[in-house]
């Protein structure tokens, strides 16, 4: 398996698996590390951690030019056709599901969840992809809970943690949920978009280093890396 990962920065990647493009949580309209516009991405599948406007992002407009599937929770999926879309898959927590690209499986994430227009948004979660025995874990927004132990036991390949603080984890609590996780490698993602949430990432990667046995992978926006 080669898996190509882009980062859009703040949480949002695109993954192609093969033949599939696969967005998660696009925010890039008001996303000031964005080097891509909403009508440059190429989209088969959306996947969403929840429904907060910096992680739904440009999801109808890109899933109406591209015809792409939108993949959320069942408040989520709801919402969606409200807005004209048909091509959309709900799950839930707990829930998995096998894509064509992929087994995707929805867990527990510690944080809120609304749409832009200040509608429940259902529960917030993580996203583990599966693909061919690689299984890469977005965590979306969330707190530091002590079940990323159980998720770890999965075996994961990638975990993409948020360590902006304020709204989710911060680095501390970060470094804490690689110990728990147990990846081969992390990612830092929800940071230094807004001034509210700036972090020394540098600082980040040398405490995965020294302080767990993950391998801390930071890019610049724009940038890609990828999973053998």
């Amino acid at each position: 398996m080669t898996l190509k990962i882009t980062w859009f920065g703040h949480s949002g990647f695109s993954l192609e698996i093969e033949n599939t493009h696969v967005l998660i949580d696009p925010f890039l309209s008001g996303n000031p590390l964005a080097t891509i516009s909403p009508d440059q991405v190429r989209a088969n599948y959306i996947l969403l951690t929840h429904a907060h406007g910096d992680h739904l992002g440009d999801t109808v407009a890109i899933a109406k030019r591209t015809g792409a599937t939108v993949v959320g929770t069942f408040e989520i999926a709801t919402w969606l056709q409200k807005q004209g879309l048909q091509a959309v898959h709900a799950q839930n927590t707990g829930g998995g599901y096998h894509h064509p690209f992929g087994h995707v499986k929805f867990v527990k994430a510690d944080h809120s969840s609304s749409f832009p227009d200040g509608s429940y948004g259902g529960q917030a979660c993580g996203i583990i992809i599966t693909h061919k025995g690689k299984r890469l874990y977005f965590a979306g927004d969330t707190a530091l809970f002590s079940d990323m132990r159980l998720i770890g036991d999965m075996g994961i390949e990638v975990a993409f943690l948020p360590i902006g603080d304020n709204y989710t984890m911060g680095i501390e609590d970060s470094v804490d949920a690689t110990r728990l996780i147990r990846p081969h490698s992390v990612f830092p993602i929800h940071y230094n978009t807004f001034p509210v949430i700036q972090q020394d990432v540098s600082l980040w990667a040398r405490r995965i280093h020294t302080e767990t046995d993950a391998k801390a992978i930071v890019i610049d926006p724009g940038s890609h890396f990828v999973v053998e």
